[in-house]
């Protein structure tokens, strides 16, 4: 099997685990990850945060997005556009969303759009991930595309990259792409992951 379909066959087998799970136990992870997030200090200093809207059993954000608000920060979902073309919309609970080509809520007629350079932290949903920053996305390689410029600078620098997904997304090794853009951390209903830290050997940060 090359390496494309055992990537598709793994995409798919991560999915289906991932619907699997019970309301409560999705709650619960919510929770987790909040903790997790809470040790990142980005995560509550950043003005412009963008993340994801969760579907199809990714691990959900709404615990971790209302504490933004009420500390000045930004909140932002993804909009694709022509050309494959990824921006970033500010959105808050109760505005308006439509589902894209995909079926993912997307914002309604935002009146701004910003471009990834222009964000400070970036919540990344994936299908797998390792400890040393490499992600299994969905293949479109919107993300990759999106924050390809990050792959000539030293990193971590602005935007921080961290990759959300429930613990058991995590595989020994993934063997990245040319294209693929690594992560800064992860963050699960566990443990926040310092992925620069792991590659230097130094194991994980915040247990």
């Amino acid at each position: 099997m090359d390496a494309t379909a055992q990537r598709r066959e793994l995409r798919q087998r991560l999915a289906e685990r991932r619907r699997e799970l019970s309301p409560p136990q999705r709650m619960a992870a919510a929770q987790g990850l909040r903790r997790s997030l809470e040790q990142l200090p980005e995560y509550h200093t950043d003005i412009r945060v963008a993340g994801y809207w969760a579907t199809n059993g990714e691990l959900p954000l709404n615990l971790a997005i209302p504490p933004l608000a009420t500390r000045g920060q930004q909140f932002m979902l993804p909009v694709i556009g022509p050309g494959k073309r990824l921006r970033f919309a500010p959105w808050s609970a109760g505005q308006d969303v439509a589902p894209n080509r995909y079926g993912i809520p997307e914002p309604v007629d935002p009146a701004e759009l910003f471009e990834p350079f222009q964000l400070d932290l970036v919540l990344l949903p994936l299908l797998a991930f390792d400890r040393h920053g490499h992600r299994l996305g969905y293949g479109g390689g919107y993300y990759d595309r999106g924050f390809a410029f990050l792959k000539d600078q030293a990193r971590p620098t602005e935007p921080l990259l961290v990759g959300i997904g429930y613990a058991f997304q995590e595989l020994p090794a993934i063997e990245p792409a040319a294209w693929d853009v690594s992560l800064d951390y992860i963050a699960t209903e566990q443990e926040l992951i310092d992925c620069q830290a792991a590659a230097a050997g130094n194991g994980d940060a915040h247990a």
